[in-house]
Parts: C-alpha cells; structure tokens; sequence
C-alpha cells in the first residue's frame, strides 16, 4: 500500500485526508474559484494523487466562499496566459491555436487530464456544488460519480455567452445524463438551473440545505470510503463502459481542439468584450 496522502496546498488547491475520504478544494474565491494555468496544474496533480492514492476510498471535489468553480479565468485567457508553458505543452512543430486558443489549450490540458482520471479511478468522486458550477466548473462536477447540491447551488452551461462549443467533459456527459433533447436545451437556451431544477432534470442525486452542506456531504464520502470499494470500483468501470465512457479520452481531445479554434473567432473576441464590459455579446457567426 502507498503511504498515505499528506495534507497541504499547491496555489489556490487544497488537498487533505481524514477516515478514508479525500478532500479536494478548490480556493480561488477573489476569481469565482475559476481556473487559470497554475490552478488547473495544482488540481490535476492533487487529483491524480488522490485518485491513485490506496488510502483514499472516496473524493470530494468542492469549492469555498459559496462558490464551486465559474470555469477557466477568461481574465487570465484575455491576457494571453502563461506563454513560458507554451513549449511545455505543445509538441514541437505543433501550430499555435489563433487567438486566445493557446491560453485554453494551457488551461485544459491540465483539467481534461484530471477529468479522465476521475472517470477512470476505482473509487467514487463526490462533488459538492455549493453555489455556482458554471461552463468548466460545471463539466467538472457532471464528470464526478455523485454530485450533491446545496439549495443555494446554480448550474450553467454558459460557454455559448462568449461564443464558446463546450469542453471539460461537458458535451460527452450531457446527452448521456439529460438525453439528446434536454442537453440541447441546456446547450442552446443556456437556462441557469438551481438546485432543484438541477434535481429533476437528473443532474444532482441529492439537495441539502446550505447550512451544515459540508457535513452532510463529508457523512454520505464516509459512508462509501466504508463501503465495499473494491466492488464499487470494478461497477464502476463496468458502469463506464456500459455508458460509453471508454471514449471519453477521445471526446475530451475532440473538445480542446474545437474550443481552441472557437477561441481565435471574432465571435469570441465579441463575447469576452462583452463579458468584460458586464454587457450582451453581439455575435456575427463568424
């Protein structure tokens, strides 16, 4: 058995272990908790370990301040990034996206690869939604096993404001947990659902009130960290593969590569105007 995961934080990641349950946490709050290179680097190193961590038997995924995750940092994205990772991410002789693709690719390179190791670990992952999951925080929790909401919990879609096509797992997930039509929906019309539409639509197994939500959350990981984990994760697998999620590398690849391109259109350079400037995008189609 690997000894087990120490306590401590990378950036604005945290990670920690108590009676079997891995906690990952997001803390970024003076940026809605979103992600800019090196905290999508901190998360895929923290998730890996705890994934692969024996023992560890179940994660949670959470944000702080009220706040799950509002995707990449678009502030960070609009300034170009961190351009010395560049070469560190790209192949030699690979062409650079236009636009602001490179910033995303530096950004979702890191997350893709922590998605696809959440779906792939043999343990279950729990995300805790504790105010707003949206465009990259919203694929990350689809991506976990369970997700439990508190009632002050909103889920957006929210690529399309800025002229974006989806990716951190997003486009995969949807059809599969909504059906075709209503991930249509969700995808074109963009409705900001709360915790109990998210319910009823089947994208969160349970709602607890805001106060005591940690509590609730860290007693249902407990539950599955003392449960049978082996067999859940051999379900799981067989779960995954039931669904179709044995492709999901694949997909996630095909999202970085569509999202980086929509990133150096003229629809995206309106949308982040837009976003920036607290206003409606005004969109071309182009």
């Amino acid at each position: 058995m690997r000894p087990a995961l120490q306590e401590g934080r990378v950036g604005s990641i945290r990670s920690e272990c108590a009676d079997g349950v891995g906690i990952l946490t997001i803390d970024r709050v003076e940026r809605m908790n979103a992600m800019d290179v090196e905290t999508a680097h901190a998360f895929r190193t923290a998730g890996l370990r705890l994934a692969r961590d024996e023992s560890v038997r179940a994660v949670i995924v959470r944000g702080t301040g009220g706040i799950f995750c509002s995707g990449a940092d678009l502030r960070y994205v609009r300034e170009g990034g961190a351009p010395g990772d560049l070469g560190y991410l790209r192949p030699e002789g690979r062409q650079e996206a236009p636009g602001f693709g490179a910033a995303f690719q530096q950004i979702l390179e890191y997350l893709h690869s922590a998605i696809s190791e959440i779906r792939r670990a043999a343990k279950p992952f729990v995300a805790a939604v504790d105010g707003v999951a949206a465009a990259g925080g919203f694929g990350i929790a689809m991506a976990c096993d369970l997700v439990f909401a508190s009632e002050r919990a909103r889920f957006e879609w929210a690529y399309g404001k800025t002229g974006l096509t989806g990716a951190e797992s997003a486009t995969f997930l949807l059809p599969r947990l909504l059906g075709f039509r209503r991930a249509m929906d969700l995808v074109l019309r963009n409705p900001r659902l709360d915790a109990a539409s998210a319910l009823e639509h089947g994208l969160v197994n349970e709602v607890f009130p805001v106060e005591g939500f940690d509590e609730r959350v860290a007693a249902e990981a407990r539950r599955l960290a003392e449960g049978p984990t082996a067999a859940f994760g051999v379900a799981k697998a067989l779960l995954n593969r039931a669904a179709g999620l044995d492709r999901l590398d694949l997909h996630l690849d095909r999202e970085l590569e569509e999202l980086t391109r929509a990133a150096g259109t003229e629809d995206f350079a309106a949308g982040i105007s837009g976003f920036f400037e607290k206003r409606p995008a005004r969109f071309g189609g182009r």
